[in-house]
């Protein structure tokens, strides 16, 4: 099986600050909501887990398996996508004009690269990449894996498995610290 999991809240995410590659840690409440996901999923095999480098994947995977014999491995194939010049604007929904939305209302329109954001295409292909070499044998195996990572990363990865249209990218969400199926 393949599970897939978004990490903990963090202040940023409390504040509608985009994340993206920043290194922003978990606040109280994502480590409660880790401890609750341990909680909740300990009885769900796993064989590995594969994770996001940023600390907020990181923490959140070692709280999850806390006690569990599950490798934590990191691969930065799994950082949330970038965006660029955008990351730490604060409520950008609130300014209409502000040229990172297109990201979130048009997913499908975002072609080229704004503000030095990551495309969908930079975004799709390093997961995709992961997903081949990383995933697919592991499946072959019959290994129950986690993937421990973000928001537009995690979206990448189910989007690419479930062949949703690029206008469908956020449709599926994934809330924090909750365990989704894939595979």
């Amino acid at each position: 099986m393949l599970y897939i999991m978004r990490h903990g809240r963090t202040d940023w995410n409390d504040r509608h600050k985009l994340q993206g590659r920043t290194d922003v840690p978990l606040n109280e409440e994502g480590r409660r909501m880790a401890e609750k996901a341990a909680e909740e999923y300990r009885d769900i095999p796993l064989d590995v887990c594969w994770c996001s480098p940023l600390i907020r994947a990181r923490e959140t995977a070692e709280i999850v398996l806390r006690g569990r014999d599950v490798p934590i491995l990191t691969d930065d194939r799994l950082r949330e996508m970038s965006f660029g010049d955008y990351e730490g604007q604060e409520n950008s929904f609130d300014i209409p004009d502000s040229p990172v939305n297109v990201i979130f209302w048009a997913p499908e329109k975002y072609t080229a690269s704004v503000g030095g954001a990551e495309t969908f295409e930079e975004l799709f292909a390093r997961t995709g990449s992961f997903l081949r070499e990383v995933i697919d044998p592991l499946m072959e195996q019959g290994k129950d894996v986690l993937i421990v990572g973000h928001g537009a990363m995690n979206l990448s990865i189910i989007s690419q498995i479930r062949h949703l249209p690029r206008k469908d990218f956020w449709s599926t969400g994934i809330e924090n610290c909750k365990m989704m199926r894939l595979i």
